[in-house]
């Protein structure tokens, strides 16, 4: 099929309500692998986030918004907590089933709640940074425009969303690649929905508007940057 335009129409097998439980779980869980050969956030927080957080002088806080299983802010807490940074980590979701697994890689300064980024800001929360990874291609239009809106309202520092970019040589490979992984899980049938999903550079800073840049972190990725307002 081509990757000319997005499929906006297509929908993951893990966003199904009555997808089986085991096999999300299992996705969850195999994701810490995934994201850790992908997502690029090693690169991210050492170019981006660890030295706003050092700057700062002071204990911090990071909120991960549609933090799925969570392996992504346990990556990124074990990283600071090596770099001797005093923060809280804080990764919410609205999807319990999510929550069941990221529940699992709460440690001390790393909790999860059951919330979305529209709850936080009616609580008032503040962050010095915000992050996603994987959350802006699951969104429609409206949806988008709201979850980047709260992104910046919740944030004093940086707000960093980062995904995967369209392409067909990320087709192809993640295809191949992902077979040792995929067994009793949905990483092949998904990854390959998310990449048809998924933006180009061009296309993600159209949809942001002018207070995002677009960036390529890493290959295959795309990471918004803006400026929170909080």
């Amino acid at each position: 099929m081509s990757l000319t335009v997005r499929d906006v129409d297509l929908r993951e097998l893990m966003d199904d309500p009555d997808c089986d439980e085991q096999r999300l779980a299992a996705t969850l869980r195999r994701f810490g692998t995934i994201n850790r050969l992908i997502s690029g956030w090693g690169g991210v927080y050492e170019r981006r986030l660890r030295p706003h957080l050092a700057r700062l002088g002071r204990p911090a806080r990071v909120l991960d918004l549609g933090c799925g299983g969570g392996d992504v802010l346990a990556r990124l807490a074990g990283l600071a907590r090596s770099d001797g940074l005093d923060v809280e980590w804080v990764g919410v979701d609205p999807d319990p089933r999510a929550l069941a697994v990221a529940g699992k890689r709460a440690t001390s300064g790393v909790r999860f709640r059951c919330a979305d980024s529209s709850i936080l800001v009616d609580e008032g929360e503040r962050f010095d940074a915000v992050i996603s990874n994987h959350v802006l291609h699951h969104l429609d239009a409206d949806e988008l425009r709201s979850f980047t809106a709260d992104s910046l309202a919740l944030a004093t520092g940086p707000v960093m969303h980062g995904d995967i970019e369209r392409g067909r040589l990320a087709q192809t490979l993640y295809a191949v690649g992902i077979t040792p992984f995929a067994p009793g899980t949905f990483l092949r049938t998904d990854g390959l929905r998310s990449i048809r999903r998924s933006y180009r550079r061009d296309e993600l800073r159209a949809a942001l508007g002018p207070e995002w840049a677009v960036e390529h972190p890493a290959s295959f990725r795309l990471l918004a940057v803006g400026n929170g307002r909080g």
